[in-house]
């Protein structure tokens, strides 16, 4: 049964009028009773945001808050049977930081939200570079073993911190801006239960086979004893990254970047000296090597983590930690945005994967040094946009909550122009001087050659990569990844397959990068004309989590 559907028989008309049917039941009023209600609640709320027609919405908005108001009675009162319906009781007072998510001006609120956000994500993104930094002094195996280990932690926290990051601050602020408080509540709690099952299960995998997938990757020798010592540590721990991005998230969800951005750049400023000082050793501290740079990576991460637990628990944040009932449709609001923005960023890895090992085929090493030091400009937008994003994930899914949908619509577009004007003016500069990029890394004829050649031809399209990233995370507080989806999907048929197809039928090189750029500039434009047609508000296609939709039918049918 979809949420848009009327049920039928004598289930239909218990979940159409619960309240009623309760009221008439023989059956002693108990807790039990009062838990089905909330379920049936939760069920009310959570389709509500689905409806085709806001008279739907309002109807099933309005129910959800009776079923609730019942629950409480029932709780409340040791009769046998369940008290006269009485009117709805006004409902609680918004935070003041979600009512200026609803209320404040958009341009001024998402530039003051963006820039904290901004700055933290481009301190993250200098972490890598510190350590780097700091192992290359201990010679060309040590470097050579971080960097088969980097790329994949780097997806760990991508995947962490934008993708299942962004289910939860969606599910946060949609549950806050439709003054669902208790379910704000309760979902940090299954935020946390999801994020570190994830990272347990990411942390034994890699565990377990990183040593055969850094051969396959070319490591031997003595960079792999480097990348092993690194990799067992650093995945050892990865479980805290989980959990701290998770922490971060519930925070974000409530509107307030502020606090995650303090929290990680004090971890990266305590990097600084924590690294050298594992590496080298000092006074009592043993020297224990590249080992030493996984080591502080983790401590640094905890910290992080136990600062931003203590925000939480000290009922600090909007969103509050407590122990609460576990629930699948709870689960299900955070998995049907993080598991689909997760497919997401897995389509940006494989199109880089499978365009490196195209370049790698038409030009050999040399080819593949330019185009990877070229992409890496590439990459390093995705941080940036990460900064404008995350408040765009709050802003809109408060105001879906609220049921603000033409304020979100707004806001969504507002962040597409800001981002493509940023990420524009990057691409345009490398594309005008891209020795001033690529001479920072090596001198190789051949390599400056490739990524200048990259960087002319794609670099210009990397406004509609930063549009078409802003509305990605913009659909992620609406709840809705489906055209995301579709346009990466598209991304990458054109940009690997039109590449692989212009090279085999004309042996340029160039048609490679003039398909890259063709790619973006799909993505970018075919993202941005779907949201502002109103995607978000039609009935999807195909309905995540759809076991949910049974909900009501099967409690309605327990009541009786």
């Amino acid at each position: 049964m979809s949420p848009n559907e009327t049920p039928s028989g004598a289930a239909g008309a218990a979940s159409l009028n619960p309240l009623a049917a309760l009221a008439t039941s023989r059956a002693p009023v108990n807790r039990r009773q009062a838990e089905k209600l909330r379920e049936l609640a939760v069920w009310y709320r959570q389709f509500s945001e689905r409806a085709g027609r806001p008279s739907i919405w309002e109807s099933r908005l309005r129910m959800a808050e009776e079923l609730e108001q019942e629950a409480e009675r029932f709780l409340s009162t040791d009769r046998d049977r369940a008290p006269a319906l009485s009117p709805p009781a006004e409902p609680r007072p918004l935070d003041p930081r979600t009512r200026i998510l609803l209320e404040a001006p958009i341009l001024p609120t998402l530039l003051r939200l963006a820039w904290p956000n901004i700055a933290v994500m481009l301190v993250m993104a200098s972490t890598g570079l510190i350590e780097t930094w700091w192992v290359s002094r201990l010679g060309t195996d040590a470097l050579a073993g971080i960097a088969l280990v980097f790329p994949l932690y780097m997806m760990m926290q991508m995947l962490s911190a934008g993708a299942m990051g962004g289910g939860i601050s969606s599910a946060i602020a949609r549950a806050l801006g439709s003054g669902r408080r208790g379910d704000a509540d309760a979902l940090v709690l299954h935020a946390i239960i999801i994020n570190l099952a994830i990272g347990i299960v990411c942390s034994a995998l890699v565990l377990a086979f990183g040593p055969s997938l850094y051969r396959a990757l070319g490591g031997e020798g003595a960079s792999l004893d480097a990348a092993l010592g690194y990799s067992n540590v650093v995945f050892a721990g990865t479980a805290l990254v989980w959990l701290m991005n998770a922490l971060a998230s519930v925070i974000r969800g409530g509107g307030n970047m502020w606090v995650p951005s303090v929290a990680v750049c004090a971890g990266v400023i305590l990097l600084v000296p924590l690294s050298p000082l594992l590496i080298f050793g000092l006074g009592p501290f043993p020297a224990f090597g590249i080992t030493g740079a996984g080591i502080a990576v983790v401590i640094t991460t905890a910290l992080t983590a136990l600062a931003l637990g203590w925000y939480i628990a000290a009922r600090r944040s909007v969103a509050r930690f407590g122990w609460a009932r576990l629930r699948w449709a709870f689960f299900a609001d955070i998995l049907r945005v993080g598991a689909v923005a997760s497919i997401s960023t897995l389509q940006t890895s494989l199109t880089v994967l499978l365009t490196t090992a195209l370049v790698g085929i038409a030009a050999g090493p040399q080819a593949i040094a330019g185009y990877g030091t070229g992409n890496r400009l590439e990459f390093l937008l995705v941080p940036l946009v990460f900064g404008l994003g995350a408040p765009l994930v709050a802003l809109v899914g408060t105001n879906i909550g609220a049921g603000q949908k033409q304020r979100a619509l707004r806001i969504a577009l507002t962040g597409g122009v800001i981002a493509f004007g940023l990420s524009e003016a990057i691409g345009l500069a490398a594309a005008l001087w891209p020795a001033a990029w690529l001479g920072l890394f090596d001198n190789d004829p051949r390599m400056l050659a490739v990524g200048a050649a990259y960087l002319r031809h794609v670099g210009p399209a990397y406004g509609f990569f930063g549009l078409g990233l802003a509305l990605y995370f913009a659909s992620q507080g609406a709840g809705r990844l489906l055209w995301p989806l579709s346009a990466g999907l598209l991304r990458l048929v054109i940009g690997v397959g039109g590449g692989w197809l212009a090279f085999w039928l004309t042996g340029n090189l160039d048609l490679i990068f003039i398909a890259l750029a063709t790619a973006l500039a799909v993505y970018g434009v075919m993202l941005s004309t779907a949201v502002a047609s109103g995607v978000w508000f039609k009935r999807p296609w195909v309905m995540p989590f759809t076991g949910a939709a049974q909900i009501p039918a099967r409690l309605a049918s327990d009541q009786r």
